[in-house]
C-alpha cells in the first residue's frame, strides 16, 4: 500500500492569471544576414496551458477536482486556451470573455532542447469582467476544499484580499503563489509559496541560514499566515510554522526544464491538504512532484502514479 490517498474526492478551486503558452519547436543552421542572430527554421508547434491554467491542468492531472476562474480576450488564443482546459474531463474552466484584451500568450523558440527566446504578449483585464469573476468566486467557493490563488502579476487578481477574507471565513486554506514585492494583499492566507528570488525581492538578501529564518518569520507573522514555504531550487525547500521549520533536499533527477514547476509545487500542496495532510506532509510530497516535473520539457504535469513510482522507488512505500 502506497502512503498516497485516493485524490479524486478532493475539490480544488483555482483563481488568477490564465495564458496560453506556445512553443516553437525547430533547427539552428545558420545566422540571419540581417543581424547576428540565429534562424530557427520552425519544424513543429505546441500550445500548451499556462499560468493558472497550468496549476489546474497539475490537478486534474494528479486526478483531482480542478475549478478553475480567470479571463480570457475573445480572440483565436482565448478559443485555444478553452479548447486545451476542456480536454481535462475533471477541470471546469469558468473563463470570462473580455472583448477589451488579448489573450496573455507567452511564446517560446526551441531548437536542441534550448529556448532561444521568449516572446510575450499581455493586457490587463476589465474591472467589469473582474467584477463578474469575483461573484464567481462567491459561487464557487463554498464547494471547493482548497483555494488557490495563483498570481502572475498580470491584473487578473485585483480583488484577491477580499477572495482570501471570504475564503478563510468559510474555513478553507488559501495558498497563495506571489509576485512583487508587495505582500500586503495577500495578508491572512493561509499560506504563500514563493520561490528563492521572489522571496529574496521582498524581504531583502541574506548571507545565513539564521538570517533567511529570521526574515521568513518576520514576514509570516507580518501577513498572519498559517505557513510559509519557500522553494529554493537546488537547496529544496523550507516551511516555516509558528516554533517549527522544516527542510526538504532536493530530489532532482536531470533538470530539462524549471518552467511551472512552481505550478505542480501549489497544485500538489492543495490536492494533498485536501485529502487531509498536514503542511509537513504536504510539502514531502510536493518535492517529490517538482523533482519529477523539472525532468520534462515546458509547462508539465504530474501523474499521481508517477508520484507512487518516485516514493517507492525510494522506498517509501
Amino acid at each position: 500500500m502506497t502512503m498516497l490517498p485516493k485524490f479524486s474526492d478532493a475539490k480544488i478551486l483555482v483563481v488568477g492569471d490564465v495564458m496560453l503558452d506556445r512553443y516553437w519547436f525547430g533547427e539552428v543552421d545558420r545566422i540571419s544576414p540581417e543581424a547576428p542572430v540565429p534562424v530557427i527554421k520552425v519544424k513543429r508547434v505546441e500550445e500548451r496551458p499556462g499560468g493558472a491554467a497550468n496549476v489546474a491542468r497539475n490537478i486534474a492531472a494528479l486526478g483531482a477536482q480542478s475549478t478553475l476562474l480567470s479571463v480570457i480576450g475573445n480572440d483565436e488564443a482565448g478559443v485555444c486556451l478553452n479548447k486545451l482546459l476542456n480536454e481535462h474531463e475533471n477541470l471546469n474552466a469558468l473563463l470570462h470573455r473580455d472583448n477589451t484584451i488579448s489573450t496573455i500568450i507567452k511564446l517560446r523558440a526551441i531548437a536542441r532542447h534550448q529556448q532561444l527566446l521568449r516572446i510575450d504578449f499581455e493586457t490587463s483585464p476589465s474591472h467589469e469582467v473582474l467584477n463578474a469573476a469575483l461573484e464567481d468566486f462567491r459561487a464557487q467557493m463554498p464547494m471547493a476544499d482548497v483555494v488557490i490563488l495563483s498570481d502572475y502579476g498580470k491584473g487578473g487578481l485585483t480583488h484577491i484580499a477580499e477572495m482570501i477574507s471570504l475564503a478563510r471565513a468559510a474555513g478553507k486554506h488559501v495558498l497563495v503563489d506571489p509576485k512583487g514585492d508587495d505582500y500586503a494583499r495577500y495578508r491572512g492566507a493561509t499560506m504563500l509559496t514563493p520561490n528563492r528570488s521572489e522571496f529574496r525581492e521582498v524581504a531583502g538578501n541574506w548571507k545565513t541560514e539564521d538570517e533567511l529564518t529570521l526574515k521568513a518569520e518576520q514576514l509570516r507573522n507580518e501577513l498572519q499566515l498559517d505557513a510559509l514555504l519557500i522553494t529554493r531550487s537546488e537547496d529544496g525547500m523550507s516551511l516555516y510554522q509558528p516554533n517549527d521549520i522544516q527542510h526538504e533536499p532536493t530530489h532532482t533527477r536531470e533538470v530539462f526544464d524549471v518552467s511551472g514547476a512552481g505550478d505542480t509545487v501549489i497544485a500538489t500542496l492543495a490536492v494533498i491538504l485536501a485529502c487531509g495532510a498536514d503542511f509537513p506532509e504536504a510539502m514531502h510530497i510536493a518535492n517529490r512532484a517538482a523533482g519529477i516535473v523539472v525532468g520534462k520539457l515546458g509547462t508539465a504535469v504530474v501523474s499521481r502514479e508517477e508520484i507512487i513510482e518516485d516514493l517507492e522507488a525510494r522506498g517509501e512505500d
